[in-house]
């Protein structure tokens, strides 16, 4: 049997918490039906005896304190919600427990912005990482020595695993629910969870949002100014003289400021632009092509499917309701 360790820290998302005990213990209500002993131990361990959630709008009663737990198989880090610097400090002692768990030979799993926790223990350092995509600059700005993935649903390394944004965990918990249970019972909770099991992908619901925390005044104008003029033919040759800038240099600085490079990040913004206009208008593809500064069909619906994980045909009929009907 699989001990399972899910950690309650100060401001958790409540869902996070309850979510993984509920799949754990379900596997284990499968498996007593069927005559088979349970797969997991599943308990709730915190820093104090009761811990408030939401402001005190939540009072969760954990199973044990940390310091009572010597040895686990698996810990569980929900996702946590306020500032992210404020919520690490508030849960700072979960940290040295975190590292000498992993190091006896547990298993660590993040929920979405659970990876801000994990990061702070610095067993992430020189690995890859995901979390919800709209905290990802923010991921990167406190952590550079992580490489956050893009769009991914499910990191895993060195048994320390990640997922991306709000219900992608799920997607996470069925995937340790196959490694440690097995094929047939991962398979049977994503029917009794009606999840869609193996996706792989947040990249659909990603909003590009250009990183702009950064002190470098000139390639934050270069950013306006392509945002501001997407629909034209941009390239980095132009944009370098426009901002005064060597070209190499202007590559350089930006992709430091930005974590893109300038080509990508013009591709985002056109992308997102069009993402946008497939949502809400009436234009058919070519229209909202040739709108965004694109000529080439085939360029314009490899660079999509590449950024959204799905070809503009199929992007406006999952977000555009009149299309769709």
């Amino acid at each position: 049997m699989k001990r399972v360790t899910i950690l309650v820290p100060y401001e958790a998302v409540p869902s996070a918490i309850v979510d993984p005990r509920y799949m754990f213990t379900a596997v284990n209500m499968f498996l007593s039906k069927n005559g088979q002993p349970p797969a997991f131990e599943v308990q709730l361990a915190g820093l104090s005896a009761q811990v408030p959630l939401n402001g005190g709008s939540f009072l969760v009663n954990t199973d044990v304190l940390i310091d009572d737990v010597s040895e686990t198989d698996l810990v569980i880090i929900p996702a946590l919600s306020g500032d992210m610097q404020s919520m690490i400090e508030l849960n700072e002692a979960f940290k040295p427990w975190i590292i000498k768990q992993y190091n006896q030979g547990a298993e660590v799993a993040s929920l979405c912005l659970g990876a801000f926790l994990l990061a702070s223990t610095g067993l992430l350092n020189g690995k890859a990482c995901s979390t919800h995509w709209l905290s990802a600059n923010e991921f990167r700005a406190m952590f550079p020595e992580v490489s956050m993935t893009e769009g991914s649903i499910i990191t895993e390394i060195d048994g320390l695993y990640s997922s991306g944004g709000a219900s992608s965990y799920w997607n996470l918990l069925l995937h340790l629910i196959e490694k440690y249970a097995g094929r047939e019972l991962s398979i049977m909770a994503a029917k009794f969870f009606a999840i869609e099991i193996d996706r792989q992908s947040q990249s659909a619901f990603v909003m590009f949002n250009g990183q702009k925390r950064h002190e470098d005044h000139p390639i934050k104008l270069a950013q306006e100014y392509i945002e501001q003029h997407y629909r034209e033919k941009l390239n980095v040759d132009d944009l370098a003289d426009r901002f005064a800038i060597g070209r190499r240099h202007f590559e350089r600085r930006f992709k430091k400021a930005t974590s893109n490079t300038p080509a990508a990040y013009i591709q985002r913004v056109k992308v997102e632009a069009a993402k946008k206009q497939l949502e809400n208008s009436s234009k058919n593809v070519n229209e909202v092509m040739y709108d965004v500064g694109y000529t080439d069909q085939k360029a314009f619906r490899s660079i999509f499917k590449k950024l959204t994980g799905l070809s503009p045909v199929d992007y406006k009929m999952k977000y555009n309701r009149k299309a769709a009907a």
